[in-house]
């Protein structure tokens, strides 16, 4: 059999990834600016949001959205915290299904912290209206939330 046939009977692999939704995810309705209310969350959850570069999502026919992006990795607990503003520069909600959502707390590789403890602590500060825990697995627009 020469080089050509051989290439030919190669078996094919085909790689599937699936994306990883398990991290936590808070809803935040709160009119305060970006800046205002991280700094009050830094407080109550005695972490360092800070800000980082916007979230963009691209959309077919329209105009890039940038959505407002805080971070914070705990050194010690390993945790990742990421603050996004829920609508974007054009107004276009990061995730449409949750409207009344102004902002979404993400918490990653969370294996120390009780939520309801945290949800707790968020409801506490003064520019936090109310705050919600959410499935990411049952949002329709959740691969927005993967970065």
């Amino acid at each position: 059999m020469n080089k050509f046939a051989t290439f030919l009977t190669m078996a094919k692999h085909k790689l599937i990834l699936e994306d990883d939704y398990s991290f936590e995810l808070i809803g935040i309705c709160s009119s305060n600016a970006d800046y205002r209310l991280t700094w009050g969350i830094n407080k109550a959850l005695a972490i360092s949001l800070e800000k980082d570069k916007d979230l963009e999502i691209v959309v077919k026919k329209e105009a890039v959205h940038h959505y407002s992006f805080y971070s914070f990795y705990d050194e010690i607990e390993h945790i990742e915290y990421y603050l996004i503003k829920n609508i974007s520069n054009h107004y276009r909600r990061l995730i449409p299904e949750k409207d009344q959502i102004d902002y979404f707390l993400m918490l990653k590789n969370n294996f120390t912290l009780e939520i309801n403890d945290i949800l707790t602590s968020l409801k506490g500060i003064d520019s936090i209206l109310t705050a919600f825990v959410f499935n990411p697995d049952e949002l329709k627009s959740k691969a927005n939330l993967i970065f």
